[in-house]
């Protein structure tokens, strides 16, 4: 079992501005003073990439050779840090689930990280895999499909059925319905949901009219003006207004 390092000359540090640098040393010390059995250390997120924003954090991922997962959130000279603590078994086991989500954060984290640190061979394996992780496609079965399509056409019917009634909750149902039609329209072009700030932007190399409608809809004033354009993108993604005929695979429930 690998010795955990005595002092922060063990570690190797990416180059970033002073007072996050001093965030980020205080952060593995925490962590070698209190993660047990540690192996790895990798920062990563925008703070790393050189385009943080006012709130951004510092995303800190830790492998360790004991049988437990854990987060933690906390300050570091007043950065805010996200530390999420696994054993390697674990981390591949996120590499399968998430590609089924479509959704492939632990990969684009450990693909795009800088390591700290390092005492075997296990970081920089997972690094391998989450390159080739962010190489294919999420290929989503049918049923995956009709059941992202059907919620988001349950959800717009939702709305339509009490705009006139209830027009506030109307709204709110109906950013919802467009918000699971825009990733509906991912998951049929076969293409990974990018995460939420990066949506609309990834949306409009995607799709360029899809992207344009879907930008005035969050930028209309009046809750006509939304419904109208929600109408077009459900027409354009999941082509449909409400319920249709459909059913699930057989699941066996006796195991």
């Amino acid at each position: 079992m690998p010795e955990i390092p005595v002092n922060l000359k063990d570690c190797t540090w990416p180059d970033l501005p002073a007072h996050y640098d001093s965030a980020l040393h205080q952060a593995v010390q925490f962590i070698l003073a209190t993660v047990p059995d540690v192996c790895g250390i990798l920062v990563s997120g925008t703070i790393l990439r050189g385009n943080p924003s006012p709130s951004s954090d510092l995303d800190i991922y830790v492998i360790h050779q004991q049988p437990w997962r854990q987060r933690l959130q906390r300050w570091f000279n007043g950065v805010p840090a996200e530390i999420f603590i696994n054993p390697v078994k674990k981390v591949y086991e996120y590499f399968t689930a998430e590609r089924g989500h479509a959704r492939p954060i632990t990969s684009h984290m450990l693909h795009t990280g800088f390591i700290i640190l390092a005492l075997d061979d296990n970081l920089a394996e997972l690094r391998k895999q989450a390159a080739v992780e962010l190489t294919r496609t999420p290929d989503p079965t049918p049923q995956q499909l009709t059941i992202t399509r059907y919620l988001a056409a349950t959800r717009y019917e939702d709305a339509t059925d009490i705009a006139q009634t209830k027009p506030e909750t109307a709204d709110m149902v109906l950013g919802q319905a467009v918000y699971a039609m825009l990733h509906y329209a991912f998951l049929k072009a076969n293409c990974y949901i990018p995460r939420d700030k990066d949506l609309l932007m990834a949306l409009a190399g995607l799709d360029a009219q899809l992207a344009h409608k879907i930008t005035a809809f969050y930028r209309s004033s009046t809750f006509e003006e939304r419904f109208a354009l929600a109408q077009e993108i459900a027409d354009s993604t999941i082509e449909t207004r409400g319920f249709f005929a459909w059913e699930s695979e057989p699941e066996d429930v006796d195991r």
